[in-house]
């Protein structure tokens, strides 16, 4: 077979642009802001500045880690919960009445967030939901479901109708085949969405600026946010709050990520 050197050599440049930026924050996090500024900001220096993060953690940081988890999993949950149920009823149930419900959540992928911020604004004003974190959690339930339900629902189309005929021969209802055969079987694309929506969720920005406002509803995108300002001079501050906030999700990508590719393919052949 021959090598494609071109293909390749674009993959380790582009590879390159990637880590770039992540290697020079890894190194500015752990340098003082007398060395940063007196020495190359390429290269690594001695001796590491831990008080970079003490200064972070001492910044309230721990209030802003928990809030990005109580958003994310309140977000997380109901969204893989409601949108395994729904692609269940899409492709098991009748075709005349479920087939225009997918073609309306679809339509959900071709509206962009930034287009729905007054009104979404003025709902969460009209619900008394403002400067809650539950003002975080619907708008991220809503515009997840769309992608979510058409990964689950393309696992679900790879199961076998056979293992569902069986079951009904068993006398099992429909929800037992939900819970007992469905819920087993797309469990990779269930991760897929859990994980994807979960960094969507930690990354999210705009929301939490639009729809909150005090200091102790803060996320950590947002709270990145203020803290570059605060600490607009000490960059070596605001790399180590990155690599802080950056933890969390790098875990969590680490453990869902061989389910990523499997999910984002199912049904891909069909």
């Amino acid at each position: 077979m021959k090598r494609n050197w071109i293909g390749g050599t674009f993959g380790w440049l582009w590879l390159l642009v990637v880590l770039l930026p992540i290697y020079f924050v890894g190194i500015t996090a752990f340098k003082s802001i007398s060395t940063y500024f007196g020495s190359n900001p390429v290269l690594p220096s001695l001796p590491v500045a831990v008080e970079n993060f003490t200064a972070v953690l001492e910044a309230d940081f721990g209030m802003y880690l928990l809030n990005s988890v109580l958003v994310a999993l309140g977000t997380v949950v109901p969204l893989v919960l409601m949108a395994f149920m729904a692609s269940y009823a899409i492709v098991r149930g009748a075709r005349r009445v479920f087939a225009p419900v997918r073609s309306i959540f679809l339509l959900g992928l071709a509206i962009p967030v930034q287009a729905t911020i007054v009104p979404i604004y003025l709902l969460i004003i009209q619900m008394r939901m403002y400067d809650s974190l539950a003002a975080l959690m619907l708008p991220g339930i809503a515009f997840g479901l769309p992608l979510s339900i058409l990964i689950i629902a393309n696992s679900l189309r790879d199961v076998p109708n056979e293992l569902f005929e069986a079951m009904s021969i068993d006398g099992c209802t429909e929800w037992q085949k939900m819970w007992r055969l469905a819920l087993p079987m797309t469990q990779p694309a269930l991760v897929t969405v859990a994980v994807y929506q979960a960094l969507m969720s930690w990354n999210g920005f705009l929301f939490p600026l639009i729809l909150t406002q005090s200091p102790d509803k803060r996320t950590l995108p947002l709270a990145l946010w203020s803290f570059q300002g605060e600490y607009a001079t000490n960059v070596p501050v605001v790399m180590a709050a990155v690599v802080l906030s950056s933890i969390p999700i790098l875990v969590l990508y680490a453990f869902g990520r061989r389910y990523l590719v499997s999910g984002m393919t199912a049904g891909a052949g069909k």
